[in-house]
């Protein structure tokens, strides 16, 4: 299996990475990081002035056309960063669910908007004390020609910016995927304290009423549409989290050079050495588990098993590299105003995000159990 990029495919991520790099300085993420909902609105519309929101978005509606493969470099760019972006929410578990389902009217209606960066889209797919997205405790039934939705869905990303939210609910049909307007009457949106602070949402839904034409695709197509988000975000996740830990050993590796205890650097020390060692192995291991599911997705092949691999990896690789990075910045590690505090909540964000490690392990723990001996 070849894993090399194309031109194309590496001059969409070096712009990302130039635009990144160049905007959000240290004293611009402190500004934002001192806002409630962390979004830089500034970035935002650079990013999608350089038509990075839509690379890969259909052509017809303004996007680049491209594909999961370019989405993911994206996405490792923000990761490196952790840019105060919502491109993994708005544009993998919003633009593209509605740019493969949806009917003529809510593509034309949407995915531009995210493309141009006037809309934020987001999925709301966890609910407390349920497991699995694709069989919601929320529910829609019939109202007259529409449909009245009831439930709470939590940790909704981008949830306190978003335009449109996408939430799946069980009908007597079957489980659908409906496009509802967060500032609809019965919807309340609550800020979430979790460490990417208030760029999630408890949203609860008492009695909202949706047309039928907000409906994604067709109720008999809501679980697999679920799915869909479902395994495109996880991918999503992961290639962020393999930004992050790059980007945190990279950050380790700068300062055990330049951190001296008895007149050496701190990095010729063997235990150094080896902790930062064993966070490369991490890294590594994370980066090829990523491509091959990506890969996999992407080209419409069997993916489900590799995609719990790479979120296994994603998960419990990154939690031992932030931590590492953490430990071998010594004191610096836990300071708020040092930037590796950043990697370290995002990471710890992203590791129970759509599944921690273990779950990940007993449902590829399920598959081998079921495969005949």
């Amino acid at each position: 299996m070849d894993f090399t990029f194309t031109e194309e495919q590496e001059e969409i991520a070096g712009l990302a990475r130039q635009i990144l790099e160049g905007e959000l300085t240290e004293e611009r993420m402190r500004a934002v990081e001192a806002t409630d909902d962390r979004f830089d609105e500034g970035l935002w519309t650079k990013l999608a002035g350089a038509d990075l929101l839509g690379i890969a978005l259909p052509e017809d509606l303004g996007g680049g056309g491209y594909g999961l493969i370019e989405q993911c470099r994206i996405l490792i760019e923000c990761g490196r960063q952790v840019a105060p972006a919502p491109v993994l929410a708005s544009i993998v578990m919003g633009a593209m669910p509605i740019a493969e389902f949806g009917s003529d009217d809510q593509r034309q209606a949407w995915v531009a908007k995210a493309i141009d960066g006037s809309a934020i889209l987001t999925a709301a797919l966890t609910e407390p004390r349920n497991a699995d997205p694709a069989a919601p405790t929320t529910t829609a039934e019939r109202d007259g020609d529409g449909w009245r939705l009831t439930g709470t869905k939590a940790c909704v990303p981008a949830g306190m910016q978003a335009d449109l939210v996408l939430v799946p609910a069980t009908t007597p049909e079957g489980t659908a995927v409906f496009l509802v307007d967060p500032t609809a009457a019965g919807v309340t949106r609550t800020p979430q304290r979790v460490a990417d602070k208030g760029r999630e949402a408890l949203l609860e839904l008492s009695g909202v009423t949706v047309s039928a034409d907000a409906v994604l695709g067709s109720p008999a197509d809501g679980a697999e549409i679920v799915r869909w988000i479902e395994r495109r975000a996880t991918v999503g996740l992961c290639a962020y989290v393999l930004g992050v830990s790059e980007r945190a050993l990279e950050l380790t590796a700068e300062y055990t050079k330049s951190r001296h205890q008895f007149d050496v650097p701190i990095a010729s020390f063997q235990a150094v050495g080896q902790r930062a060692a064993d966070a490369y192995i991490d890294v590594l291991g994370i980066r090829m588990t990523l491509w091959q599911a990506a890969w996999r997705l992407s080209e419409g092949l069997p993916c489900d098993t590799e995609i719990e691999v790479a979120k296994f990896w994603a998960a419990d690789g990154s939690h031992r590299v932030v931590h590492a990075a953490v430990h071998l910045h010594g004191g610096m590690g836990v300071d708020a105003d040092y930037p590796i505090h950043r990697y370290f909540l995002a990471a710890k964000q992203a590791e129970f995000t759509l599944g921690h490690a273990t779950e990940q392990l007993l449902r590829l723990g399920r598959t081998l159990a079921a495969e005949p001996a």
